[in-house]
């Protein structure tokens, strides 16, 4: 039994579709960014962490590849040249997607307010557009990797979510479908199901 501990409507989602998709048992601990319990787990206070008996695994990326490589599942073996290609498309997306969604997220509402350039936001939709383009031009079928679902799979549509609550346009028309396959999965159903009541219960625990 796994613990994931994290809120919805953040980097947690992605954890939490995987254990789905892997059928792992797990249970959840709603906590804030920088609450004392993810504090006392992860020396940055950011969320995910994934208690692993009593080991905690922190950032979303890392935890998806030691959730893969555990077991051998949604990867190519460590070694080969398919990983090499698969972690290409993994810091693709980390560094030329997710980054450009991140910077505007911080710059609507996590900075101060006085720190924020609301102004960059247009060049950042734009490189991101841009950006989704080439990541496109890459896939090898239904997924990024080719037939089967991979730790970068999981991350590309989590940004293409993400880019959703952004107001980041995504005019390739084979990432939206791409987008649209992977949100019709059971799995991911799952997943958002427990973000809901994960929310429900937060909100209700709020306003007690």
């Amino acid at each position: 039994m796994y613990t994931l501990i994290g809120g919805p409507n953040n980097r947690t989602f992605r954890v939490l579709w995987m254990l789905e998709e892997l059928g792992l048992p797990y249970k959840r601990q709603d906590a804030h960014p920088h609450d004392p319990l993810v504090r006392e787990k992860s020396p940055l206070g950011k969320i995910p962490v994934l208690m692993v008996d009593d080991v905690p695994l922190t950032d979303s990326v890392a935890i998806l590849t030691w959730l893969a490589d555990s077991t051998g599942r949604m990867t190519a073996p460590a070694g080969s040249l398919a990983r090499a290609q698969q972690d290409g498309l993994t810091q693709q997306i980390v560094d030329e997607l997710e980054g450009q969604l991140w910077i505007a997220t911080r710059h609507s509402f996590i900075l101060p307010t006085e720190r924020r350039v609301p102004e960059i936001k247009p060049t950042l939709a734009w490189e991101f557009a841009r950006n989704c383009d080439v990541l496109a031009s890459r896939m090898q079928g239904d997924f990024l990797m080719g037939d089967e679902m991979t730790v970068p799979d999981l991350l590309l549509a989590h940004c293409l979510n993400w880019a959703v609550a952004a107001k980041f346009e995504v005019p390739n028309e084979a990432l939206q479908a791409y987008g649209a396959r992977m949100r019709s999965r059971e799995a991911y159903r799952r997943a958002v199901a427990s973000e809901k009541e994960l929310l429900a219960a937060r909100q209700a625990s709020e306003s007690a």
